[in-house]
């Protein structure tokens, strides 16, 4: 456990400090830790492919270095800084068992959900408190919703994820999550996190 809090404090650091945590990321991904429960929940995103439509980065771990550097250029805008930069690192975790080859498509279907329950079992093998599991496991719950928001699509719940996490939060998680991919116009992704914010604001939250 020691060994475990002392990489995790590390990483944390980054996260916090560093322009670019994706540099110190990339500098461990072969350490001994990163083959280890838990980190080894990072470590296998290297192997799980995503579709080259959406993702002409590669695989998750790409994504995941370039989405911690749009999250750590917008962290004081964050409600939850610490909270917001783990949720960017973990944000697709669930991509590593719900990752498929469909008719010749990849997808990764309710990568969300599973994603939530490996963001707890992830944290809480690093001995963190459960307030802060919560929040970052919320925000991984959901941050596919602006998309599906946005794009009207039936996997919206928006009463749902307004009775369990900021919708701010989310937004901005959300933009650099559509940014940690090339190509993106970052002006018409801000003008969707905005649509999307709206559009959550005229509904009341789940009671």
């Amino acid at each position: 456990m020691d060994e475990v809090r002392a990489f995790f404090n590390q990483i944390e650091e980054h996260l916090m400090k560093d322009e670019k945590p994706s540099v110190f990321l990339e500098e461990s991904r072969n350490r001994p830790e990163m083959r280890s429960f838990p980190f080894v929940y990072l470590k296998r995103l290297e192997d799980v492919e995503q579709s080259p439509v959406h993702h002409p980065e590669g695989n998750v771990w790409n994504h995941t270095m370039l989405v911690v550097d749009q999250a750590a250029r917008r962290r004081e805008k964050s409600e939850n800084p610490r909270a917001f930069m783990w949720a960017a690192l973990l944000h697709d975790i669930g991509k590593a068992v719900t990752t498929r080859l469909r008719k010749g498509r990849i997808t990764a279907y309710d990568h969300d959900k599973a994603g939530e329950k490996l963001a707890v079992e992830f944290l809480k093998a690093c001995g963190q408190e459960e307030a802060f599991i919560r929040a970052v496991s919320a925000l991984v719950r959901w941050h596919m919703q602006a998309l599906f928001v946005i794009n009207h699509l039936p996997f919206a719940e928006i009463e749902k994820m307004k009775s369990q996490v900021s919708i701010r939060e989310i937004g901005l998680l959300a933009l650099c999550d559509r940014l940690g991919r090339p190509g993106r116009d970052e002006a018409r992704e801000e003008e969707n996190i905005r649509l999307f914010m709206e559009k959550c604001n005229s509904v009341p939250a789940k009671r």
